[in-house]
């Protein structure tokens, strides 16, 4: 008979089953490859790659140009298959046992949550305003204060939300806990309201990023953390040796070193945001949430009908269903401008009653 980890059973699932969607806009992924330019000069460095090598020069690279871009030292900067295993990296190396609380947002990233149980940590969530999701720096430093935690985590900009916090309200939570606080910042080149200015102040606090979102990495899965070296030492001993693979390294070498190609699609991809939403506001019914990311949040009292109706035309998007807290809420991603109009015309098909 097999015997599995107490409470592997219980453990919730990330739904990543995907369908071959015409117009994919549930992910917050770029909906555009690499710039030409890019893939030209990534297509040249592949042929220099030493396969039969283990990935330690490309690793230490890409350590070193980030460290430089925030005048910081190689060892204040850590790499991940994704910010979301450096997430659960910080999670492990601050949890461990029940008595380890970790604290964060709800609703927020949804794996929060599944990394305080994996940790076998204490989650406790502070559950954001119900009318514009607001995240009050007071009562969080409070809840911080109140769980003894041992790790503070806040999502800038808020996903699902698309909220953002002022840099002077994350400066309110650091300057008040004295616990590690990581500022998960996967949709910050969208906002460009950084926690990063912050790290030489404050010792204990750590920010994630990502190349998935507004680089378009999402397939080759690389993140970085900035933090203390006392902090990136610690939490480097929660990895595997060699965790991160050559192929994807060079890769985000290549784009970080040529990331102004990416200010454009950067821009656009901020235009589209504000075109939906103002265009999501025309239609009946629907609240259009404030964002500051690659996505919009709406709430539609018939969201499960709308989104069973945009399914069926081969679009997309993701419904929180009955999810505390995300009631009827509908979170869209952006697409080219073309697949915005489209999935817009379909939306107003059916809130017209034309389905």
């Amino acid at each position: 008979m097999l015997s599995y980890r107490k409470g592997l059973g219980d453990m919730p699932s990330y739904d990543v089953v995907e369908r071959p969607w015409e117009i994919k806009i549930n992910a917050n992924e770029c909906n555009m490859n690499l710039p030409p330019l890019v893939e030209d000069r990534l297509m040249a460095r592949f042929s220099h790659v030493a396969f039969n090598r283990y990935p330690n020069e490309e690793y230490d690279l890409l350590r070193e140009q980030i460290a430089d871009n925030f005048s910081l030292q190689k060892e204040n900067v850590m790499l991940g298959s994704g910010s979301s295993e450096i997430i659960e990296k910080l999670f492990y190396a601050f949890g461990g046992s029940g008595e380890q609380k970790i604290v964060f947002p709800d609703p927020s990233f949804s794996m929060y949550p599944i990394y305080a149980k994996a940790a076998e940590a204490a989650a406790v969530p502070v559950v954001l305003d119900g009318e514009d999701y607001h995240l009050d720096a007071e009562q969080f430093v409070k809840a911080v204060k109140e769980a003894k935690a041992s790790l503070a985590v806040v999502c800038n900009p808020n996903n699902p939300t698309g909220n953002g916090m002022k840099v002077s309200e994350i400066e309110s939570i650091a300057q008040n806990i004295d616990c590690a606080f990581l500022v998960d910042e996967a949709y910050i080149e969208f906002y460009g309201q950084s926690a990063a200015g912050l790290l030489r102040k404050y010792p204990n606090l750590i920010v994630a990023r990502t190349f998935s979102k507004a680089y378009g990495l999402a397939s080759a899965r690389v993140g970085y953390m900035l933090a203390s070296k006392e902090i990136t030492e610690m939490v480097s001993k929660a990895y595997m040796p060699y965790h991160m693979n050559v192929l994807s390294l060079v890769t985000a070498d290549i784009v970080y070193q040529m990331r102004h190609e990416y200010v454009p699609r950067i821009q656009m991809m901020i235009a589209e945001r504000k075109r939906m939403s103002e265009q999501l506001k025309t239609l009946a019914g629907f609240k259009v949430y404030p964002s500051e990311t690659n996505f919009v949040l709406v709430k539609y009292e018939r969201a499960a009908e709308l989104n069973a109706y945009l399914e069926s035309k081969g679009i997309g998007i993701r419904s929180f269903g009955s999810k505390p807290g995300l009631v009827n809420c509908l979170r869209i991603s952006m697409g080219t401008r073309e697949e915005n109009d489209l999935w817009f015309d379909a939306i107003k098909v059916f809130t017209e009653g034309r389905a």
